[in-house]
């Protein structure tokens, strides 16, 4: 019954909608961090933003019966890693602080929403090795760019522990690539 809510055109349309609104909060909610990024740096900073981007694009294109593969893996990866992420940043905010802001549960319904779509529309996906690489290579070097180079999302109560969290991200995304490869690279028999 799910199965064919998810192809449903009008499902797809909402969800289109509310992913395209939510990657416009999600890049204004970057703002300030965006304002003080060095320009080379830009496009690898506003991690989830640019993941719901690669979602909105693939469902643009699938309500069309269309495939984009390089769109899917890099949807699939960084919506996977970067939901997990943010779910995980939150909750540890919590723990440590004891609270959290209305905006921190928002952005671990919405965060863990974008991790659970991305494995939704898996079965859908025509992703072979070549496009898992490209999406492989892109988060990878987006854990580079946030740990080494020091552009990661500012959470102020965590900068304490950014080691940690840097390790803690490399590994996420190393799951996230498994579980990729095991969900859309078709088996040879």
């Amino acid at each position: 019954m799910l199965k064919y809510l998810f192809i449903d055109k009008r499902f797809i349309f909402v969800l289109f909608l509310i992913n395209l609104f939510g990657t416009i909060y999600g890049y204004i909610w970057y703002k300030s961090q965006l304002a003080i990024t060095p320009l080379h740096f830009l496009p690898f900073v506003p991690d989830s933003p640019t993941a719901s981007l690669f979602f909105t694009i693939f469902l643009l294109f699938f309500l069309f019966n269309k495939n984009t593969p390089y769109i899917e893996a890099l949807a699939l990866t960084s919506l996977f890693k970067y939901g997990i992420w943010a779910v995980v940043m939150n909750l540890l905010t919590l723990i440590l602080n004891g609270e959290l802001s209305p905006q921190g549960y928002m952005l671990i319904a919405s965060h863990g929403a974008m991790a659970i779509q991305g494995l939704i529309y898996a079965p859908y996906y025509k992703i072979k090795m070549r496009h898992l690489v490209v999406a492989s290579l892109w988060i990878l070097h987006n854990d580079i760019i946030d740990y080494v180079f020091e552009m990661m999302p500012i959470y102020s109560d965590l900068t304490t522990y950014m080691q940690e969290i840097g390790y803690f991200t490399f590994w996420l995304s190393i799951l996230t690539i498994f579980i990729a490869y095991k969900i859309t690279i078709p088996k040879k028999k």
